[in-house]
């Protein structure tokens, strides 16, 4: 077999949900070659989730709002380095452009027909095509397949070591096992589950502790419901964890609750059940891993529609999940 390369740039900068599953790469490239040298290149948003994995050996952050200025500066930084492979596994122009910054001899991205801007113009190999009818953590491991790596094993995410007893937190001490971790939203309004959702699945409850998981703009919401009136004990965490604090808030969890999102994937990482309720994102493509049993859709004609923001129909996918029907998927969680 031939060898792995010694020197890999893997970009991808995009979502949590993606980010994180993109991690799984690493941790197989690493046991085909332990030498391998990883540099991964990401925005600032998700820096933190890619340090987390002791197998990345060295973290590129672009920039963003610095626009030309911050283009130009990682020009530099990329070029300051020697990469023997760069995987491209965003897609996007911005993607492309750092790929050929890398002026690394094998520049290796998803076909034409799966990319997207004119991405493929910067890449001198492709995987094959696959459309929407795979897992995009089987797409990325497709990846793999063109630097000799085996895809062969079980997955792992370098995420395994993040534990709540390792945290030194106050609110630690709050946290009564087992509990559930409710994700009160995603990056898209379109993918949210209404708040009437979250309330009628907490009058529901009549047992145990349930965490509230959200980013800051979901701290209204979270205090919201932490006034439900409920017989779980609810812990409101909304707003208040780092990224590190909330893989281990996820990993601690009995099961997840919440839309097609980053902590949903980061529950699929390390191997925690999440009920993931869909709408404007396909399933088959979207389902974290080892819990596509457990993923809800409503039947509606529109759905999925890939819009971030509903066009004008109340986000009916989403407000068609009902409380009952979660439940049903929770019962099914050991």
């Amino acid at each position: 077999m031939s060898k792995v390369p010694d020197r890999v740039l893997v970009i991808l900068m995009g979502a949590l949900g993606d980010v994180v599953r993109g991690l799984y790469i690493v941790d197989m490239i690493k046991r085909a070659s332990p030498t391998t040298r990883i540099t991964w290149l990401v925005e600032p948003a998700c820096a933190g989730i890619v340090r987390l994995h002791a197998g990345v050996d060295e973290v590129l952050v672009f920039d963003r709002p610095q626009g030309l200025r911050g283009v130009l500066r990682l020009r530099k930084e990329i070029q300051a380095r020697t990469f023997d492979v760069t995987l491209d596994l965003q897609r996007h122009f911005k993607s492309g452009l750092f790929s050929w910054f890398s002026r690394s001899p094998r520049r290796i991205g998803f076909h034409r027909r799966d990319a997207k801007e004119m991405n493929w113009v910067f890449n001198t190999e492709y995987v094959d095509p696959q459309g929407e009818g795979i897992a995009k953590v089987d797409h990325y491991q497709t990846f793999l397949e063109k630097i000799n790596v085996s895809t062969a094993g079980e997955l792992t995410s370098g995420l395994d070591h993040i534990r709540l007893e390792n945290l030194s937190a106050p609110w630690v001490q709050s946290v009564q096992r087992p509990y559930i971790a409710l994700i009160l939203g995603s990056s898209w309004d379109s993918k949210d589950w209404p708040e009437e959702g979250y309330r009628g699945l907490l009058e529901r409850l009549d047992t145990g502790m349930v965490v509230l998981l959200g980013d800051k703009t979901k701290v209204e919401m979270g205090s919201r419901l932490e006034a439900v009136p409920t017989r779980a004990t609810v812990l409101n965490m909304a707003g208040k964890t780092t990224l590190a604090e909330l893989v281990a808030l996820v990993r601690g969890a009995r099961a997840c609750i919440g839309p097609d999102s980053g902590p949903g994937h980061i529950a699929g990482a390390v191997g925690v059940p999440h009920i993931t309720l869909f709408g404007p994102t396909p399933m088959l493509r979207n389902a974290p891993r080892g819990s596509e049993h457990l993923a809800l859709a409503a039947s509606v004609p529109c759905s999925p529609c890939k819009r971030r923001v509903c066009p004008g129909l109340g986000k009916v996918c989403m407000r068609l999940i009902t409380p009952e029907a979660v439940l049903d998927r929770l019962r099914m969680v050991s």
